[in-house]
């Protein structure tokens, strides 16, 4: 790629910084480093490379220190492993107190990202884009090493992203190679985001794009690693499974109504079901389902009235009442999926197992009568 209007000779001010997290990465670092640095004249920028080393004992900072030798522009700094998201919070902060970043990098350490797309990053930000992604899945990009379950695990991961959290325009959501322009970042709120895998990427675009970024997709190739062990594990999925709930809480006034009025539903549900069974000495067998309906429809008549009051949707009051109906009927079912799931193959207690699965049953409950059943005439599913 040949920027114009730049000669290799001209000094450089403006600071790219690329934050590499590590953890026993010693033989990729060694790869990957210098061919970073080797893009230096291809840009205008300065081009500085900052280690966040989880105190590997593979020897990884051995092999940067002996680097820094030959790149006066490499930098580390240690900690404790803690996960991914609070290496880049680590990294991210030194950055922003020794190197005068103008532009943030964040990419793996594992040589999976090309680094011969920084400079295209970097040269879409002087088109007013803040946050320029590698993407997985934009139309040209592909994981070709990817199995099918691996394949299926990101792609529906994304979805539910996109679908539960709200942030429907970007295609990968979990992408762990970015360019963001500082002062984007300097405005997020770090201290409450995901630590752990991809649920902190998500949290971050999340904050990013609530701060106004301007983003752009670049499709990019994503190769299976060739040295070193993935450190993706299952708790990093389960709290991608939380975090999207919490994207979806921080976005939306809307959620917290419908979570109050689904409050109020149980409340409908066990009262009406105690004052049947208890005063009008009904069957519990005639009073059950008679207490669930009363409270679908307090439920729906609060949601009307509240909640969605000021979405213009098409959909009439009947045909609303029966989408509603419909909804509550599948988030039942998949609620009961969701706890017997926990309950029988994570040995998780029956009463924190029912807790999972009603928060599931919100998120999805909402999810879906927002799209479909108060789906305003403009909105796109």
């Amino acid at each position: 790629m040949i920027i114009s209007g730049y000669s290799p000779g001209a000094q450089k001010l403006r600071n790219a910084v690329i934050v590499l997290p590590t953890y026993n990465e010693a033989d990729n670092v060694a790869n990957l480093i210098p061919r970073i640095f080797a893009l230096q004249n291809l840009t205008e920028f300065c081009i500085k490379v900052l280690v966040v080393d989880d105190n590997s004992p593979d020897g990884t900072q051995a092999v940067v220190e002996k680097l820094k030798l030959e790149h006066e522009e490499l930098h580390i700094t240690t900690g404790p492993k803690r996960g991914l998201g609070e290496a880049y919070k680590r990294g991210f902060a030194y950055a922003f107190e020794y190197l005068d970043p103008e532009l943030l990098f964040e990419m793996d350490a594992d040589c999976q990202h090309d680094p011969s797309f920084i400079p295209l990053f970097i040269h879409l930000t002087e088109f007013g884009f803040s946050l320029i992604i590698g993407s997985r899945f934009a139309p040209g990009g592909d994981t070709p090493d990817f199995s099918a379950w691996r394949k299926f695990i990101s792609i529906s991961g994304n979805w539910m992203i996109r679908f539960f959290g709200g942030i429907s325009r970007i295609q990968d959501c979990t992408s762990g190679y970015r360019c963001m322009k500082a002062d984007i970042v300097r405005k997020c709120d770090l201290s409450g985001l995901s630590t752990r895998g991809y649920s902190f990427q998500s949290s971050l675009l999340f904050e990013l794009l609530r701060n106004n970024a301007r983003v752009i997709e670049v499709p990019i190739i994503f190769y299976d690693r060739k040295r070193g062990m993935s450190k993706l594990s299952f708790a990093d999925q389960i709290e991608f499974l939380i975090n999207i709930a919490r994207i979806r809480f921080k976005q939306s006034k809307e959620f917290i109504k419908f979570a109050i009025v689904g409050l109020s539903g149980v409340i409908v549900n066990v009262g009406l079901y105690y004052a049947l069974t208890r005063f009008a000495r009904i069957n519990e067998a005639y009073a059950q389902p008679v207490a669930v309906e009363a409270s679908i429809i307090t439920n729906f008549m609060f949601n009307q009235a509240w909640t969605f009051r000021r979405r213009n949707t098409a959909n009439g009051t009947a045909g609303k009442f029966l989408q509603f109906h419909v909804i509550a009927g599948l988030a039942g079912v998949l609620n009961y999926g969701v706890f017997l799931f926990l309950l029988r193959y994570t040995g998780m207690f029956d009463l924190v197992a029912n807790l999972c699965a009603i928060a599931c049953g919100v998120i999805i409950n909402y999810s879906l009568n927002s799209r479909w059943t108060w789906k305003t005439i403009s909105q796109k599913i």
